[in-house]
């Protein structure tokens, strides 16, 4: 029951509406891309929710299907997973102004050669960064942190701990 519970109570909060806690009407959903974790490879993107004036969470799919342009070698497997992070916004209301996250991600990866192998990874990350949202609509977010990934198969793809870099474009709303 207890897992009910805050299912509920987080399907109720997400119902709130806008005036709840501005009186602008401010956006409370975000939905972005990063392109800079694309450039690396990684293609997701973040539906976000504002819940309160000083928190968000965010959801999306997480794939890892082709290898960095920036890369010299060839790494033949891919991740097919999901990512969710909540944010604490410490200066401005969410979904806008400074922020603290925490992220995770988990997914499904394999590889078809030299044998065909699964197995399950993913990562976990810190993060303090900005959003920034023009006439309303526009996002533009940064942030920096750090991360310990542990992210493929079969001797292939990122493992340890590593820089966290964030950078997202998308729509408010």
């Amino acid at each position: 029951m207890r897992g009910t519970t805050k299912v509920l109570g987080l399907a109720a909060a997400m119902a709130l509406p806008a005036g709840a806690w501005a009186a602008d009407e401010a956006p409370l959903w975000t939905v972005q891309v990063d392109p800079l974790t694309t450039l690396l490879g990684f293609a997701h993107v973040q539906v976000e929710r504002a819940l309160t004036p000083a928190v968000s969470v965010y959801a999306g799919p997480h794939l890892r299907l082709f290898d960095s342009p920036l890369a010299d070698t060839t790494e033949p497997y891919t991740g097919l997973g999901a990512e969710v992070g909540v944010r604490w916004y410490f200066a401005g209301v969410a979904p806008e102004g400074a922020w603290a996250l925490v992220r995770g991600v988990l997914a499904r990866v394999s590889t078809d050669t030299p044998a065909p192998e699964v197995g399950v990874g993913g990562y976990g990350s810190a993060l303090v960064g900005y959003t920034a949202i023009f006439d309303g609509l526009w996002v533009l977010s940064g942030g920096a942190g750090a991360q310990y990934i542990d992210y493929g198969v079969a001797g292939y793809g990122p493992s340890g701990v590593f820089p966290a870099l964030h950078t997202a474009l998308g729509v408010a709303f």
